[in-house]
């Protein structure tokens, strides 16, 4: 028998040409170990790696129940008994039979390809490669290390082959494949080409993100923009090499530098009408005080200056201070002394007339009723906020409010609103230059809201696929993450859970503390209680309501307190 699997791009069975359908594999565990048997290199694997990899917390009797429930699934699925074979304590895949892997294929051809470096060699290994290993199955473990190394091994084909283009299309920030393709257009006298590039990987980088091009494609773009033309070199182009700069300095550590060159740049861009430009500039000198730990300082006198002094470019401005403001909502000391400041701020703007400005200082007293759990205030503030940022026509803001207002809405249970109030503020986050920022967080309320299990794995299967094309701020990815978590944990999806976990973990690391420490926390007791992990699950919990506790966050303790006691 011919045994045809396909691992790249998505997970298929052929037998002598006969496709399995996809609804043969009802049940999870059967498809998981033959899709584990296909991986493996031999192909056979010992009955024990197995049950550590599916049930690590079950005693051997209860995993060999379930091992037996899975080869008897998979075997049911295949259609054919002896493909897959009980020798002893070792299963096998297929041992008779003909099978060919695609990833088998893939490597194969790509270790003869790079022996020589030919390109159409490279170009042949190339074409064997339909995607990523099993790309819906991001996160479970024994699946990602074979993921990356033939991810690796693709691009090192490409590179290889000096296949550029796909090499971007693997990898729009490799800089070795925009370089390359820059100076190809510079050589062929086609400058716009050049300078397109340079746009398209500055965009996949991202100032607001503090990740810029490096010093070498600068240089490029700057030779691009020197080229005698007919068309005149735009100062928004100028600008963008003016911003690089200023990041390759941040990312230096020559703070004062990079500082400089920030406001340099946003006074060249209010003067040239560049709304996006200086916000982006207006985000640099935010990351440089962050870095230097004098953010609110600096936030508070912008504030004061440009509600008083620049009102036709605070909500740019402030636009590109929103991510930090956030960021500090969720530091380790809490939320009351930011919530304080803001009232300061928000006489200013009444004293002022700035709408934004008052839309601002609103959301963020605001953020800090709805954490402290007044509800009511919290509504009010936020519909206030919500309602003067539509007036002022300043969308990321708008959108921020929209967010906590369906954060309010979930406190409530009110999954219906939380609903239609996530779909107004995705049309809007769309519209906005900061979406890498809005939609990820909308997508973890999106999880949260969705109101069957079909429609909890479509939207963390959307946020998934967001967060691997690259480009996402990974502190606003928080929400997100962990609301993924408890939700596959909930639905008995374990083997996703952990290291979705430890990916937040890392991102909460960047608190040194804080809210999104004990999210993580929480999360963990959802996964342990999923396991029957009682007593892990309680202290998991405990630890959670604490530190929410410590954090003045009520309603977060009350739910970590409510899970506790549903274990006793």
């Amino acid at each position: 028998m011919r045994v045809q699997i396909q691992l790249l791009g998505g997970f298929n069975i052929r037998l002598d040409d006969q496709a399995i359908p996809a609804t043969a594999w009802r049940r999870d565990r059967g498809a998981a170990l033959v899709k584990l048997l296909a991986v493996t290199r031999s192909h056979r694997i010992h009955r024990e790696q197995v049950m550590e990899a599916f049930w690590p917390d079950l005693d051997a009797e209860a995993a060999g129940a379930n091992l037996r429930k899975a080869v008897h699934f998979a075997r049911r699925a295949l259609g054919v008994h002896d493909l897959i074979e009980l020798a002893g304590d070792v299963i096998a895949l297929a041992s008779g039979a003909d099978l060919e892997i695609d990833a088998e294929a893939f490597e194969t051809a790509a270790k003869l390809a790079l022996r020589g470096a030919d390109r159409a060699v490279c170009e042949i290994a190339a074409d064997l490669y339909g995607g990523d290993l099993l790309p819906d199955d991001p996160y479970v473990d024994w699946f990602e290390t074979p993921r990356q190394a033939l991810r690796q091994r693709y691009a090192q084909v490409l590179r290889a082959g000096k296949l550029w283009q796909r090499l971007i299309a693997l990898d729009p920030a490799d800089e070795q494949a925009q370089c390359a393709l820059m100076q190809a257009a510079l050589d062929a006298g086609n400058r716009a080409e050049a300078i397109r590039l340079f746009n398209q990987l500055s965009d996949s980088l991202r100032i607001d993100l503090g990740v810029g091009p490096g010093a070498e494609t600068v240089k490029l773009y700057e030779k691009a923009l020197a080229v005698p033309s007919v068309d005149p070199v735009g100062l928004s182009d100028r600008i963008r090499a003016s911003l690089a700069w200023g990041l390759l300095h941040l990312q230096s550590g020559d703070f004062a530098k990079a500082g400089q060159v920030g406001r340099e740049t946003r006074e060249l861009a209010m003067g040239a009408g560049l709304a996006r430009e200086v916000g982006e500039a207006s985000a640099l000198i935010g990351l440089v005080a962050h870095m230097q730990g004098g953010w609110r300082e600096l936030f508070r006198a912008e504030f004061i200056e440009w509600v008083r002094s620049k009102p036709a470019f605070v909500s740019n401005v402030f636009d590109g201070h929103l991510c930090l403001a956030e960021f500090c909502l969720c530091s380790a000391k809490g939320h009351h002394d930011i919530g304080a400041a803001a009232r300061e701020l928000l006489s200013v703007a009444e004293g002022a007339g700035s709408l934004v400005g008052r839309g601002l200082a609103s959301l963020v007293l605001g953020e800090a009723e709805l954490f402290s759990g007044q509800l009511g205030e919290a509504e009010r503030l936020l519909t206030e906020a919500e309602k003067l940022y539509a007036e002022a026509g300043a969308v990321a803001g708008r959108v921020i409010a929209l967010q906590r207002l369906t954060e309010l809405a979930l406190a409530r249970g009110q999954k219906y609103q939380a609903g239609r109030l996530i779909r107004r503020a995705t049309a809007l986050a769309q519209t906005s230059w900061l979406a890498p920022h809005l939609l990820i967080s909308l997508k973890g309320l999106a999880v949260k809201a969705a109101s069957s299990p079909e429609k909890i794995a479509e939207t963390i299967h959307e946020g998934d696929r967001m967060l691997s094309a690259g480009g996402i701020c990974q502190p606003c990815s928080m929400t997100f993450r962990t609301a993924a978590a408890v939700a596959l944990a909930e639905a008995g999806e374990v083997e996703q859970v952990n290291r979705r976990l430890d990916e937040a973990e890392r991102v909460a690391g960047m608190w040194n503390g804080g809210p999104w420490v004990a999210a993580v926390w929480e999360a963990r007791g959802v996964l342990r209680r999923a396991e029957r992990s009682e007593n892990r699950a309680m202290a998991a919990f405990e630890e959670a309501a604490t530190r929410f506790a410590a954090l003045g966050r009520p309603i977060d303790e009350a739910r970590c307190l409510q899970r506790m006691a549903e274990l006793v």
